[in-house]
């Protein structure tokens, strides 16, 4: 059954720290952006329709769809350049592929000297024919990570104007902290979902929340692996949620997306999606809130066993 939006659905804003960034509270995910088989018009269309939606975030890497989805973006973006300052414009760099789009990579790597991060900044600002990042991500931890050499990188970046605000992605709670000591971090970009729930008993969520950081989300529905398949604790909690969503009268993928929402530490989940109804069923989820008791039947269903 089809889901009729409110003319007035608007994703609200939300401040990833006290000196961070405001983005959307619902983030516009572009790696999959080449697999929509968009014209550069088509694109535009679907990145006009995300921000009348309230979602002005929009989430890259230099690395998607094998180093083209930066370019795919920034072509659109050419179409209407004043769109610019309506957005903000987050990516991340640090690993580096194989690729024929990079025959110098002999294997695959991860790469944070201040060299790659200042150089992939500027292909970065190139294809997404800008002249400015709102947010910088590491991509991945890197065992060869020097956070002395990364603060440095950030600090020039900054001073240049070409990256207003820094962050990491898949850090550990440690992690996060060597290098917010050195730098000021605004987000930690992690995966979460009803089935991947570890940030909440690892520190991550907790260690952000207590520094005043907001984490952002990738893969809040895991894949889609939420809506079928799976084993019998899957299915088990694909009913939970659908029950909840029955009784609310909400899109089951609302009821996901509020079920993150909900955590102290203020996340802010992404969409991985070319379909603007999808977009404004992640909106929905900020129009309403789960009951505990809701909130811990997802959970319990979630670990398979009650809390103790």
């Amino acid at each position: 059954m089809s889901h009729v939006f409110p003319a007035s659905l608007q994703a609200p804003r939300s401040r990833l720290s006290s000196n961070g960034p405001e983005l959307s509270r619902i983030v516009a995910g572009m790696w999959r952006i080449g697999e929509w088989n968009m014209s550069a018009q088509q694109r535009l269309a679907f990145i006009e329709q995300c921000l009348a939606l309230g979602v002005s975030s929009f989430d890259h890497a230099d690395i998607y769809g094998d180093y083209s989805a930066e370019g795919l973006f920034g072509e659109a973006l050419a179409l209407q350049p004043g769109l610019r300052d309506k957005m903000e414009l987050v990516s991340k760099c640090g690993i580096k592929l194989l690729s024929p789009h990079r025959p110098g990579h002999a294997i695959q790597h991860y790469d944070t000297s201040a060299a790659h991060i200042t150089s992939s900044v500027e292909h970065t600002l190139r294809q997404l024919q800008t002249d400015r990042l709102d947010l910088l991500l590491i991509h991945r931890p890197d065992p060869l990570m020097d956070f002395d050499e990364i603060a440095g990188a950030f600090t020039q970046l900054k001073a240049a104007g070409k990256v207003l605000h820094f962050g990491v992605s898949n850090f550990s709670r440690h992690q996060f902290e060597c290098l917010h000591r050195r730098f000021p971090l605004v987000t930690n970009q992690v995966e979460f979902s009803p089935l991947h729930v570890t940030p909440l008993f690892d520190e991550t969520f907790d260690g952000l929340q207590d520094v005043g950081v907001a984490p952002m989300i990738w893969s809040p529905l895991a894949g889609g692996r939420l809506f079928q398949g799976g084993d019998a604790n899957v299915e088990n909690l694909r009913n939970v949620i659908k029950q909840i969503a029955d009784e609310l009268q909400r899109p089951f993928a609302s009821v996901v997306f509020a079920w993150i929402m909900q955590l102290p530490c203020r996340p802010l989940p992404l969409t991985g999606t070319g379909r603007i109804e999808a977009v404004g069923v992640a909106v929905e989820g900020t129009q309403f809130a789960l009951s505990r008791s809701d909130w811990f039947a997802i959970l319990r269903a979630a670990r398979g066993h009650e809390v103790a």
